[in-house]
């Protein structure tokens, strides 16, 4: 229950939820008499080890992880929004707080970063915010079977997989908070009932906190088939089978003494960010009224059971609003100071100053925002953080800000005391209008939607300012300098092709079918080795790359095929090359009986003996 709550829906969408909502007003009494559950099935699923696929800094202090989870089989995104004091305090761990989305979770990016203003808003707070990505209809819950060919197993990797990973690798505390709005408020209540000691706070933004009162479990479904087509039997089975109330706040109130509590909901009817129908009370966003309605009556049934179990908790009935982001976005901040206390974190940010020469420069770039460290040092500097990015100085350098994608390239990078070293111009407009780009000591960041932020230094900075940069024949780098495994050297990964290097051979690029080619046959590794030339233009369109051992042509007709030095080499060269009687090649060597053989558009080389013969 998600993104774009305030479109026109259909009308039988509308009428359903409307009308269970009704079911439950009229049936609210009996919802509060449910049977209490005997005996919850314990969530004792053994733990795999998650591991990090993939890792992209989208910011100096937001990362994006793809981890593999075991019992999910699948990469998960999970983003990062890390604390306040992560530079400055390099060896500090944090506590988390777990925000969890929406029934309409998207699979790229969470509603707390795209419809609220989470990144901003945590900035200044001294906590790892951890943003589960994708989970449509999941209710964050391990399922019962596969359904639209996903196996969600959320509980497991929330509450088992992913905690070791953020303690070891991410500078992250066992204690934990859970925030969540709609679906993730419901989840963010069973699963810190469910899993005692991992969650010190929870907090319902408008969420359904009764999973079995009357007409809740027909809501449910509904809800889930209109929000992917998901089928909540697959979930959690029938209605009368035991997982639903496993899984109903409700029912599992009493596993949540000891826990900071809070729960939020509005009325429905037409608040200050609706946009009002002309019916007294009545908004544009009917879907989200009915569903804010049936959020207030399962939090009211939830809240009186925790008063009965004198369990405390801080409860906020808004009197007006619909099911929409702009109210838990308002949930968000206004529950940070009990959520700040539970985890154990300062509730606002440390006075800082700014002054110097980076006080100059953040004067001057007023879309950096406020402070939140003070300076500190780094390798051959010193730093200071602000709220949209971080300011650096060195006598040797000056004084300049890095931020945004190019940002989180630096820190991909090792930041002042990586490759780049400290930054030595400022962010740009790259000249084709497309790109952005900012001059370290040693190298410089590029960026593009496309290709996202990446450093290129040295000899392939060189090689590939010889082909005119972003505007010459290999456009953008795709990725990072990487070391070749195993010899000595380096690839660089671009739109159109990639970069070799060794200390041998120097920096040359290998493009099109003749990286495909060069990739087929192992790159470095295969007898060809490093490239000794860039790509080379020949004949009818033909192109041409030498390498170590050998070299590699194409052409549209022939396609691409490698000749090796030597014999078969020279009686080539002997007859002109592509230019001679044989023309392009049109497969590699080959065995026959008593030699080898390599054929040509016109004709082919033979090796017998020794000798090589042009035919």
């Amino acid at each position: 229950m998600r993104r774009g709550q305030g479109r026109r829906i259909r009308g039988s969408r509308t009428l359903r939820l409307l009308t269970a909502a009704v079911v439950l007003a009229l049936t609210a009494g009996t919802a509060a008499a449910a049977p209490a559950l005997a005996a919850p099935t314990p969530h004792t699923q053994a733990p795999g080890v998650a591991t990090v696929q993939r890792m992209d800094w989208l910011t100096d202090r937001r990362v994006a992880l793809w981890i593999v989870s075991p019992s999910m089989s699948a990469p998960i995104q999970v983003q990062l929004l890390l604390a306040r004091d992560w530079n400055t305090k390099p060896d500090a761990k944090f506590p988390a707080l777990f925000l969890l989305d929406g029934l309409r979770a998207q699979e790229n990016e969470s509603g707390w970063t795209h419809d609220a203003g989470a990144e901003a808003f945590f900035a200044e707070k001294n906590v790892n915010v951890i943003l589960p990505i994708g989970g449509q209809s999941s209710f964050y819950s391990d399922w019962l079977t596969k359904d639209n060919g996903v196996n969600y197993q959320w509980e497991t990797f929330l509450t088992k997989e992913l905690p070791p990973l953020l303690e070891t690798q991410w500078r992250t505390t066992n204690v934990r908070g859970l925030a969540g709005l709609s679906m993730g408020g419901t989840s963010a209540m069973f699963l810190a009932a469910r899993n005692p000691g991992f969650a010190r706070y929870a907090a319902s933004y408008s969420g359904f906190l009764s999973t079995t009162s009357i007409g809740m479990p027909q809501a449910i479904s509904f809800a889930m088939g209109d929000a992917g087509g998901f089928d909540s039997e697959a979930m959690w089975g029938l209605p009368t089978n035991p997982a639903w109330a496993e899984h109903d706040p409700y029912l599992l109130a009493d596993k949540l003494k000891n826990i900071s509590l809070y729960v939020s909901s509005g009325s429905g009817m037409t608040g200050p960010y609706d946009q009002a129908m002309g019916i007294p009370g009545v908004s544009t966003n009917v879907a989200g009224m009915g569903l804010e309605i049936l959020s207030r009556l399962t939090s009211q049934t939830f809240a009186t059971k925790l008063n009965k179990l004198a369990i405390p908790a801080q409860i906020n009935y808004r009197p007006s609003g619909t099911h929409s982001w702009p109210y838990w976005d308002f949930e968000m901040r206004q529950s940070w100071p009990q959520a700040a206390t539970a985890i154990g974190t300062q509730i606002e940010k440390p006075l800082c100053g700014v002054g110097g020469a980076i006080g100059g420069t953040a004067a001057a770039n007023q879309w950096l925002g406020d402070c939140l460290t003070g300076e500190y040092q780094i390798p051959g500097g010193i730093a200071q953080d602000f709220r949209s990015g971080r300011v650096f100085y060195s006598p040797v350098t000056g004084t300049y800000p890095v931020a945004g994608r190019i940002g989180g390239g630096y820190v991909a990078a090792g930041g002042p005391g990586g490759a780049l070293g400290m930054p030595a111009g400022f962010e740009l407009a790259a000249p084709d209008g497309k790109g952005r780009f900012q001059v370290f000591e040693h190298g410089i960041s590029y960026w593009t939607p496309e290709t996202g932020a990446h450093a290129v230094r040295g000899a392939v900075l060189e090689e590939w300012g010889r082909q005119g940069h972003e505007r010459g024949a290999l456009g953008y780098p795709t990725g990072d300098e990487r070391k070749t495994p195993n010899k000595d050297g380096a690839s660089q990964g671009f739109q159109i092709g990639t970069v070799f290097y060794s200390p041998a051979t120097g920096a040359h690029s290998v493009q099109g079918l003749i990286l495909g080619k060069y990739g087929q046959m192992g790159f470095e590794d295969s007898w060809l080795g490093f490239p000794t030339t860039s790509e080379a233009s020949l004949k009818d369109f033909g192109k041409f790359n030498q390498f170590e051992n050998g070299n590699l042509y194409w052409s549209p007709l022939s396609g691409a095929w490698a000749v090796h030095n030597g014999p078969f080499f020279d009686a080539y060269r002997s007859v002109g090359f592509e230019n001679g009687k044989l023309g392009f090649p049109t497969s590699d060597e080959f065995d026959i009986p008593g030699g080898k053989q390599q054929n040509f558009q016109f004709g082919n080389i033979t090796l017998i003996g020794g000798k090589a013969d042009v035919r």
